[in-house]
């Protein structure tokens, strides 16, 4: 937990909490332009960029799961592996600043957001809001979450994580009446711009200042 990098820590209480959750190969550091914006929006918030907890496969940074030899079968049970250590660094978070799960914003990009979007389905209650950039399910959703919002949003242009996996999210929530948004931005590759900023806060109707 010590190694994630505390963005806004409010002198008061205020039961809000935004949690980042960076992508494969990448560190919490990569994060925290987004957080520094999202903390301007919400002064009253708890703002943390989370470091995953494994060194990644792939020579640079982290991984919550490995992703060489990962394929559509297997991803799920190495996923479902490295959720009891997500969970418990939300709730340990949780703890730390006050905040319960219905003030608890999970904002994950990439694989973060593969683990954001699954723990909807194995940890009930965990947040309000899960918003899942450049993300998908590690499988098609299986259940509503109970008071959790879902933001999709992709670069319709993602090499890496094609669009359609965000579309086929939306269309597998809605048929299950979860609460779930998508915005897909054109021309966006993997990655994050200003566009997807503005619409987290609309998404999350945070104010601006």
């Amino acid at each position: 937990m010590s190694d994630a990098i505390l963005i806004q820590q409010p002198a008061e209480p205020s039961g809000e909490l935004i949690l980042l959750f960076h992508g494969v190969g990448a560190q919490p550091g990569d994060l925290v332009p987004l957080g520094q914006a999202l903390a301007r929006r919400q002064p009253a918030a708890w703002v943390v960029s989370v470091r995953s907890p494994e060194p990644s496969d792939l020579g640079r940074g982290w991984q919550w799961f490995p992703v060489v030899g990962v394929t559509e079968d297997n991803r799920p049970a190495r996923v479902a592996e490295a959720l009891p250590g997500f969970v418990d660094t939300v709730r340990h978070w949780q703890q730390r600043s006050g905040a319960g799960a219905s003030g608890t914003t999970l904002i994950g990009f990439s694989q973060g957001a593969i683990m954001a979007l699954e723990s909807t389905q194995h940890a009930s209650g965990l947040a309000g809001s899960v918003v899942s950039i450049a993300g998908r399910f590690a499988q098609p959703p299986r259940s509503a979450p109970e008071g959790t919002r879902i933001h999709l949003l992709h670069g319709d242009a993602d090499a890496v994580m094609p669009v359609r996996l965000a579309r086929d999210a939306a269309d597998a929530l809605t048929k299950l009446h979860a609460e779930v948004t998508l915005d897909v931005f054109a021309g966006l590759g993997h990655s994050v711009d200003a566009r997807v900023l503005v619409a987290i806060g609309q998404r999350l109707a945070l104010p601006h200042h």
